[in-house]
C-alpha cells in the first residue's frame, strides 16, 4: 500500500538525524521513522571523507526505515557550511495580461536569479521577499492583482558546487535521492518561529556542532543570512584542552556539568573526571570548567552580533533572537546571549509534534523537523516534486551496506594501475 511520505536527512556535524512523516486526514505530519547516528566524515557542516559520511547517513537511513516500515527512495537534505553565502536580488518584468498570473512571477523569479554567480558555485534558494507591483511596495502575494510592471525581491543563497556534489553522492550513495537543500537555519526557523516573530523582525540562530547558522526575517520573508564557524564543538576542544582530557570525556562533562555563567554557579562545586595521566578520577571544580566554557560562548554570540551589525539590522529586530541547536542546550545561555546581543533571547525547539517524538521536542532537532515542514509547505505551494514521487512502499530488507561497499569497490578500481 502507498502511503504519503515526507522524509528529511539532517546531516550535521555531530549526528545525522533522518526523519520519515506521513501525512494525516487533517493534513498535519506525524513523525513515523527516526534514524540517529553520530556524524563522521564531515567537518564544519563540509564533508571531508565521502566513505565515512556515506556510512553515517546509510545507518541513520536504514534506522529510519526499520522503525517507519518503509523504503526511503528520496529526502530533502540539510545544508550547512561556511562556503554557504547570500545576497539580495531584484527581478523585474512586464505583466503579460491583464491580471498578474503564477506565470508572471515565475518569470520575475528568474530574472531576479539571472546574477553572475561564479563558475565555483550553485544556487540553493531563490526565496521571495517581497513585490512592487507598478511602484506599490508591501505586496506578500501579486496573483490575481491588475498592473503593468512587477518586481521582486529575492534572497539568493549559493554555495560551493564541489561541497553540494560531495554531499549529494554521500546521500545517493545510500540509494536515496535528494529532492532538494534546505539552508540549516531556514528549516530551523520552520520548527520555532511564530509569525508575529516573522513579521515583526527577528534572528534565529542555530548553533550546532560545527557552526553557527543565522537566519534574519523581516516582514515575514528572509532578509539575511549567513554561517559563522563557531560551533559547540569548539567548545568541546576548549574544555579538552584547558582539562587536558579526551575530547568524549570533555563533551560529556560539559552536557552533565556545563554552564554559560560563572556567577550562576555554586562556588566550590566540583565534580570527578578522569584526566590524561591520571589513573583514577580527579576532583575539578565546576567554577574552573565554566571559565572555558563562557568565554567561548561569548565570542560566538559577539560574532553573531558582528554579522548582524554588519548588515545594519541590529536595531530592527524587535522580536529578538530566538536560539536552537545542541549548544543553545547549555545552562545560561538564554541570559547570556540576551546580556551581550543587548535584545530579547529564547531557546526554542519542535512543538505540537506527533508521533514518535520523545526526544525531537529538544532544540538539537529543530532543523531535522524542520526540514519536514519545508518540504510539506513546497509541496503545498505547488513548488516541490510530484506527490508520486513521495510515495513509500514496505521496507523489504534492502542493504544499504552493500551498496557503500560496492561504491568503494568502483573507486578503488578505478584507482589501480
Amino acid at each position: 500500500m502507498n502511503v504519503n511520505l515526507y522524509t528529511g536527512i539532517d546531516v550535521g556535524t555531530t549526528k545525522i538525524c533522518t526523519l520519515v512523516a506521513q501525512e494525516l486526514e487533517d493534513g498535519s505530519l506525524q513523525i513515523i521513522g527516526v534514524g540517529i547516528e553520530p556524524s563522521k566524515g564531515l567537518k564544519r557542516g563540509a564533508v571531508v571523507n565521502v566513505e565515512e559520511a556515506a556510512r553515517a547517513i546509510a545507518a541513520s537511513v536504514d534506522k529510519a526505515q526499520r522503525t517507519a516500515g518503509y523504503e526511503i527512495a528520496s529526502a530533502v537534505v540539510s545544508l550547512a557550511g561556511t562556503q554557504v553565502s547570500s545576497i539580495n536580488s531584484r527581478g523585474v518584468v512586464g505583466v503579460q495580461g491583464e491580471l498578474i498570473s503564477a506565470e508572471d512571477v515565475n518569470r520575475a523569479s528568474e530574472a531576479a536569479r539571472a546574477i553572475a554567480v561564479p563558475y565555483d558555485r550553485q544556487i540553493v534558494h531563490v526565496l521571495p521577499r517581497g513585490f512592487v507591483v507598478d511602484g506599490q511596495e508591501g505586496i506578500r502575494n501579486p496573483v490575481g492583482m491588475h498592473g503593468m510592471r512587477l518586481e521582486m525581491e529575492t534572497h539568493i543563497i549559493t554555495t560551493s558546487s564541489t561541497a553540494l556534489r560531495n554531499l549529494a553522492q554521500c546521500v545517493q550513495i545510500c540509494g536515496v535521492e535528494v529532492e532538494g537543500f534546505v539552508l540549516n537555519p531556514i528549516a530551523s526557523a520552520e520548527a520555532v518561529l511564530q509569525d508575529t516573530e516573522r513579521d515583526m523582525g527577528v534572528a534565529v540562530v542555530d548553533i550546532g556542532g560545527g557552526t553557527a547558522d543565522l537566519a534574519i526575517y523581516q516582514e515575514g520573508t528572509v532578509s539575511h543570512t549567513a554561517v559563522l564557524p563557531v560551533g559547540g564543538n569548539h567548545v568541546t576542544a576548549d574544555i579538552a584542552h584547558g582539562l587536558r582530557m579526551p575530547t568524549e570525556v570533555a563533551e560529556s562533562i560539559k552536557l552533565a556539568h556545563g554552564h554559560t555563567l560563572a556567577s550562576e554557579i555554586t562556588p566550590g562545586e566540583s565534580f570527578m573526571v578522569r584526566l590524561f595521566g591520571e589513573e583514577a578520577p580527579v576532583q575539578v571544580l565546576r567554577s574552573d570548567l565554566v571559565s572555558i566554557i563562557q568565554p567561548r560562548m561569548e565570542e560566538i554570540f559577539s560574532m553573531i552580533m558582528q554579522e548582524i551589525d554588519r548588515v545594519g539590522m541590529l536595531n530592527y529586530l524587535p522580536a529578538g533572537m530566538v536560539l536552537t541547536g545542541g549548544a543553545s542546550r547549555l545552562p545560561g545561555v538564554r541570559l547570556l546571549g540576551s546580556q551581550i546581543m543587548g535584545m530579547p533571547v529564547r531557546v526554542a525547539g519542535p512543538t505540537e509534534l506527533k508521533g514518535l517524538v520523545d526526544q525531537l521536542n529538544s532544540p538539537a532537532y529543530a532543523t531535522s523537523v524542520g526540514l519536514l515542514l519545508w518540504l510539506r509547505k513546497e509541496v503545498e505551494g505547488m513548488a516541490a516534486v510530484q506527490p508520486s514521487q513521495r510515495k513509500g512502499r514496505r521496507r523489504e530488507g534492502t542493504d544499504i551496506g552493500k551498496k557503500i561497499q560496492d561504491f568503494i569497490k568502483a573507486i578503488l578500481k578505478g584507482m589501480a594501475p
